[in-house]
């Protein structure tokens, strides 16, 4: 194996291993914004306030990990 393959193929799993972790964040932020905002079994689409309920827990669910993220950064 070639010294350009060997790259190409650290590239491709560094990707999959980038898929994967925001996939993993993706799960975990609809798992705790579901529960903590749909509070009944949902219709054809969320009322206004489970909405802005989803809204606001995402926005702050991200905010959170970004936070920790450039910590934990920080601290190596």
């Amino acid at each position: 194996m070639d010294s350009g393959n060997s790259f190409q193929m650290q590239q491709f799993l560094q990707q999959e291993k980038q898929k994967a972790a925001l996939n993993e964040l993706v799960g975990k932020l609809t798992d705790a914004c579901w529960d903590k905002c749909i509070t009944s079994t949902p219709g054809s689409k969320f009322s206004s306030s489970e909405s802005s309920c989803l809204t606001n827990c995402a926005q702050r669910f991200l905010e959170t990990s970004t936070l920790i993220l450039r910590r934990f950064q920080s601290s190596q």
